[in-house]
């Protein structure tokens, strides 16, 4: 298993860990199989979605503003039931496909980690399930 560290600098913000992820593999010599991506967090995600136009990572991140806002009477005293609530509904882990060592995406897709109750320092987990070279 590998760990990537992300940094996040915004109170909610998707970053691109496509690259990460390519390195993670590339180190754990992986060759063909799949790869679990997990955050071991409960107010952060991972999902797969358009990397070539920012604007699409903002969309979603305002549209999950829209259905969760941050204010509206939750009961978790933390102040942050909406990190928690926009983390269960991306979810906390994803599949990839690994060919030749590289995970399998389509021409727009990039694999981010979605940041709902930042700034924080946060770890995503790789494991890799298949054939090692």
């Amino acid at each position: 298993m590998s760990t990537i560290k992300v940094t996040t600098r915004k109170k909610s913000e998707f970053i691109d860990i496509t690259a990460d992820v390519g390195r993670a593999l590339k180190q754990m010599g992986a060759t063909d199989g799949f790869c679990l991506v997990f955050v071991p967090h409960t107010t952060a995600a991972v999902t797969i979605n358009e990397s070539a136009d920012p604007d699409v990572a903002a969309d979603i991140l305002a549209a999950l503003e829209r259905i969760v806002p941050r204010e509206a009477g939750y009961r978790h005293r933390e102040g942050n039931a909406a990190a928690h609530i926009k983390a269960t509904l991306v979810g906390a882990s994803l599949w990839v496909a690994v060919e030749d060592g590289k995970p399998v995406l389509g021409t727009w897709q990039g694999i981010f980690f979605c940041e709902f109750d930042g700034p924080r320092s946060r770890q995503v987990h790789v494991r890799f399930v298949g054939d090692n070279g």
